[in-house]
């Protein structure tokens, strides 16, 4: 008898492709908090590489804004505003899951000034005012895909900077403290996908 087709494939058909995925996005973000018991008003802009959904690495800068006239301080019409920024790092927790778990973190410097404001609303800070701050930021944070393109993050931070000295107009020694969140992520958060895999 004769056998026109093998039952038994002579080859191995194998998928040698690792599932390793990148990702770049830009991050926008809002917090709200407070630097010295008063209201303190944040926003930051990320840029951050995205190594297999498990780790971030980037730059992030921030501003923030203090309302210090609930305070009840000497001066009425000072307000004080800084910026920092540096590096961002951010190991992520089930990376591969619709949420996700983070640990963000920031270590930076900036400066911070006292806002004066006249009575004519002329707004300005004086460049002897001006108090560099080195900051150190971790936090976490809860982060939701809502496709490979769009990610939503919210969360908590702890601000700790080195000491600075506005007196004797404001006896404000840091501006650490605690600040609460939410930010979007704009991107491609996994590049290179494995066509093989179903779900990466």
């Amino acid at each position: 008898m004769l056998i026109a087709q093998e039952t038994e494939p002579d080859y191995i058909e194998f998928n040698d492709r690792k599932n390793t995925v990148h990702g770049v996005y830009l991050g926008l973000s809002l917090h709200y908090g407070t630097i010295d018991k008063a209201d303190t008003f944040i926003s930051s802009l990320k840029v951050a590489y995205v190594a297999n959904q498990q780790f971030e690495i980037g730059f992030v800068g921030t501003g923030f804004y203090t309302d210090l006239n609930q305070l009840g301080t000497d001066n009425p019409n000072k307000d004080l505003v800084g910026f920092y920024g540096g590096l961002h790092l951010e190991p992520i927790f089930f990376g591969k899951s619709k949420f996700n778990l983070s640990i963000p973190l920031l270590i930076g410097g900036g400066a911070a000034g006292l806002l004066n404001e006249d009575v004519f609303d002329d707004v300005t800070v004086e460049d002897d005012e001006w108090k560099g701050v080195f900051v150190f930021e971790p936090g976490v944070n809860l982060l939701y895909n809502i496709n490979r393109y769009i990610q939503l993050e919210a969360g908590v931070k702890y601000r700790m900077s080195s000491n600075l000295s506005f007196r004797p107009e404001y006896s404000l020694n840091n501006i650490n403290g605690f600040s609460v969140g939410i930010g979007v992520k704009l991107g491609v958060f996994n590049m290179g996908r494995n066509r093989y895999k179903q779900k990466i």
